[in-house]
């Protein structure tokens, strides 16, 4: 297994395995506007012989004037699941994000999942739009230990983001 950041020939690959990881979600659009736009992202793949088997993003964004990470999305083909494949990829991700000197990862989703990689419920940083009631805990962030915890305010990201439908 080898991780990578992307290249424009793995959008084929990744339109394969979001379908599959995610049936009941069309994560397509964000993912080929963060791969072939203007986008400040960090995306990396898993390879498994020669194959693509996962994918993570993290978007570059802006809290005030403080470089942020938002990780999104996170995906490993469903064949490949309970593997670390995902796991791996976050920890890359996140490695890569600490050589680009950015002070905090962002994240909408499940607090025993990400919990693991240090994630924690953020309520000083806002979503930039309202998220309903019961995943208050779902928005989390780690830092990465260039003090930026004391970051508050909104959240400002690119306009793939900002689609009210991927908030809730």
């Amino acid at each position: 297994m080898i991780f990578r950041e992307n290249t424009k020939g793995d959008l084929k690959s990744l339109e394969r395995i979001y379908p599959a990881a995610f049936p009941d979600e069309d994560l397509l659009p964000v993912v080929r506007s963060l791969l072939t736009g203007s986008v400040d992202v960090l995306s990396i793949v898993a390879e498994d012989n020669g194959k693509v088997v996962g994918h993570v993003a993290f978007t570059i964004c802006s809290v005030g004037d403080v470089s942020v990470g938002l990780l999104a999305p996170l995906c490993v083909d469903p064949a490949q699941h309970k593997q670390g494949i995902g796991s791996a990829l976050v920890r890359e991700g996140v490695k890569g994000l600490q050589e680009r000197a950015i002070d905090k990862v962002l994240v909408l989703g499940d607090p025993a999942y990400y919990g693991r990689f240090g994630f924690a419920t953020e309520r000083a940083i806002h979503p930039p739009y309202p998220m309903p009631e019961d995943w208050a805990d779902a928005w989390q962030s780690v830092s990465l230990g260039t003090g930026a915890d004391q970051i508050e305010g909104p959240l400002i990201v690119p306009d793939v983001w900002q689609d009210p439908s991927l908030w809730g």
